[in-house]
């Protein structure tokens, strides 16, 4: 099947000229789920954007009559950030004209909803798919509204402007998928949200990471917030409700690296969970199971070693080591101005272990990030 594609204008530039986006839409011959799948949304994670080229691989070889629904694909989903360079490193992290992380700019309607013990009674007895649609017409409602402050003689900032962009074509989904690497150096793993534990394992990773505390508006956050909160205050009233509705971030190896290994992952987790759900109708597809073991922990587990003082990281545990505590991480040889012969400090785990994240750069100065690890007081 052909998708249909559009190039969306993005900004334009003091030199006149402009940037754009492109996006992919696979519109299948059943009704359906609509998907939204973006990468490259930090300027260094550039994994996703294999992925989502293989899976557009993959769709041109099926028939429409295989697709339930719509899958609409994004790639390089933030050229700014994917353009940034300092010396021989692509940081992009940040929007550095503002100060402010790409995936924490993001509109977020649970912040504004204060009526939504009202709505939910109002909602009490009706159907699950009337509900959607009645709270989907209200987001979408207020959310029209930032398109007026765009369109206004005073503007905004861009970042307003960019997250407009891309939760515009992502605000309907029912199924969002955040394509992400690690700054660093890190293992393959994904994000995910409260009571979607069984969808998760479909992405057939070994781990995930529950975010039970958000520390931002981050696009997957913004996108099922709102949703998690009305279950809650549905909940809260007496009716237990679960929308089909999911969000998730995976996290797909190291930063500026394509690694073959990753991407295969991360591109057979998505084919199965489409097909899981129900979006991809191809018999004997899905590697002959539904599920896969994960090991889960909460986002309150994660633990960040620093430097506790300046100098080169040596005999550093590998990525994806599991320890015990009391072992030693890893060792800083520390030069000094004082006169004295340089040391090595050795840095023990506090706690048992593994480690999912490591700094790429091994000279760092007092306070700076050496690795991360996660210990296993399971959800």
């Amino acid at each position: 099947m052909q998708p249909v594609i559009e190039t969306i204008p993005l900004r334009q530039m003091a030199s006149g000229d402009r940037l754009y986006l492109q996006l992919y839409k696979f519109i299948g011959a059943k009704p359906g789920k609509k998907v939204y799948i973006q990468s490259n949304l930090h300027g260094a994670e550039i994994a996703g954007n294999a992925v989502i080229h293989q899976l557009i691989e993959f769709l041109l070889t099926i028939n429409d009559t295989d697709l339930a629904g719509e899958i609409w694909l994004v790639p390089v989903c933030n050229p700014i950030g994917t353009n940034e360079r300092a010396h021989h490193f692509s940081p992009g992290r940040y929007c550095v004209y503002e100060a402010k992380d790409w995936n924490r700019i993001f509109w977020d309607y649970e912040k504004e909803a204060d009526d939504l013990v009202a709505f939910a009674k109002s909602q009490l007895h009706l159907a699950l798919e009337v509900v959607r649609q009645n709270y989907l017409t209200i987001i979408k409602q207020k959310f029209a509204k930032v398109l007026d402050k765009i369109n206004s003689s005073s503007a905004v900032p861009y970042t307003e402007l960019f997250s407009y962009k891309l939760q515009n074509l992502s605000l309907d989904a029912d199924y969002l998928i955040d394509l992400h690497s690690s700054t660093n150096q890190a293992l393959d793993y994904l994000y995910y949200f409260r009571n979607r534990e069984e969808s998760a394992k479909y992405f057939l990773l070994d781990f995930g990471i529950l975010l039970n505390k958000y520390d931002g508006d981050a696009f997957d956050e913004a996108f099922i917030k709102p949703w998690l909160a009305l279950e809650a205050c549905f909940k809260d009233i007496g009716r237990e409700i679960k929308f089909d509705v999911e969000a998730w971030t995976l996290e797909l190896g190291s930063g500026m690296q394509m690694n073959p290994d990753s991407v295969a992952k991360g591109v057979r987790g998505v084919k199965n969970y489409l097909a899981q759900k129900g979006v991809l109708q191809i018999p004997d597809f899905s590697d002959d199971r539904k599920t896969h073991e994960m090991t889960f922990a909460s986002s309150s587990n994660r633990k960040k070693y620093y430097a506790i003082a300046g100098g080169m990281i040596q005999s550093r545990i590998a990525l994806g080591s599991r320890f015990k505590a009391g072992e030693k991480l890893y060792q800083i040889l520390s030069f000094n101005k004082e006169g004295n012969l340089p040391s090595v400090i050795d840095v023990c785990a506090q706690q048992d272990g593994l480690v999912y994240d490591v700094a790429t750069n091994q000279a760092v100065n007092e306070g700076e990030f050496v690795l991360g690890i996660i210990f296993w007081t399971l959800v």
